[in-house]
């Protein structure tokens, strides 16, 4: 049996940067902690844990004054920020670049709505960490549309700037705004900015060539990884031997049968050390 691994697989430049923030912190000081996840994958929140990465919620920050917080690549609200600052905690602020232009994007989105008596749509995931801090750019007034087909909030006699989460699906966010210019008036002030970030987008056509390639492929990501789930699904519709696993527990013999080439890809959040391990247990099960 061949194993390969997807070279294109593994860590956007946003979590590297999260995640070399935290390790630099740590080498220093020996301690650090992280507002939520620092990626959502747990077998590498375990690993941080154990060099002394303590994550923590919003709760906790009273009770952090003078140490130091990081703040995670998907970003978060204005109101973090204020709090820290009233709270005299050192922030490190570990925003993806990307997500950090967004949210820029938005705030002035908002202003000029509010001018124009308009309304800021975001296409995303509802309590997303990256969605939260999106919408936290528009005072928590932001309509949130889960799916293409979630516009019962959308006043469309109003004016209309839609945005995106950086990880969604493109196409599901073409057909948000289809189903958006279906129901506006001919005079309609709407527009729609392409904020997904290109890594995603790209991403997809990779994977479709890499699951076409081999006749097995185990997409590893961490179970509350959005990114991973659209990836995965993604890959299941032009390779249905596709198989979700978050760690080596969750592989199963029978997936394999009669496979000459066995391929392993992750999302963006999947660190390459775990897709490395799930390739030795498969030459330990089918090779050794």
């Amino acid at each position: 049996m061949e194993i390969r691994i997807d070279d294109n697989a593994g860590y956007c430049f946003g979590v590297v940067k999260a995640i070399g923030a935290a390790e630099e912190e740590l080498a220093r000081d020996g301690s650090l902690y992280c507002l939520g996840d620092i990626v959502h994958n747990n077998a590498e929140v375990e690993r941080l844990r154990n060099l002394g990465l303590e994550v923590i919620d919003h709760q906790r920050l009273p009770e952090l004054t003078g140490r130091k917080v990081l703040i995670r690549a998907h970003g978060e609200p204005p109101s973090t920020y204020l709090t820290a600052k009233e709270l005299g905690i050192h922030l490190i602020d570990a925003t993806c670049p990307i997500v950090l232009a967004l949210q820029q994007r938005i705030r002035k989105g908002y202003d000029e709505m509010k001018r124009l008596g308009g309304q800021i749509v975001i296409f995303g995931k509802p309590g997303h960490a990256e969605v939260v801090g999106l919408t936290g750019q528009t005072d928590g007034t932001a309509i949130i549309a889960s799916t293409p087909n979630d516009l019962e909030n959308i006043d469309f006699s109003r004016p209309i700037r839609l945005y995106s989460q950086t990880t969604k699906s493109r196409e599901e966010y073409q057909l948000l705004i289809a189903n958006i210019q279906s129901h506006l008036p001919q005079d309609a002030d709407f527009v729609a900015y392409d904020t997904i970030c290109n890594r995603v987008a790209n991403r997809a056509r990779e994977l479709e060539t890499f699951a076409c390639s081999v006749d097995v492929l185990l997409f590893v990501a961490g179970a509350n990884s959005s990114n991973g789930h659209y990836l995965y699904e993604y890959c299941r519709k032009v390779q249905p031997r596709t198989h979700f696993i978050a760690d080596v527990a969750h592989l199963r013999c029978e997936w394999f049968d009669g496979a000459g080439c066995v391929g392993i890809s992750g999302a963006t959040s999947t660190p390459r050390w775990q897709m490395e391990q799930v390739r030795e247990q498969l030459k330990k099960l089918f090779i050794s």
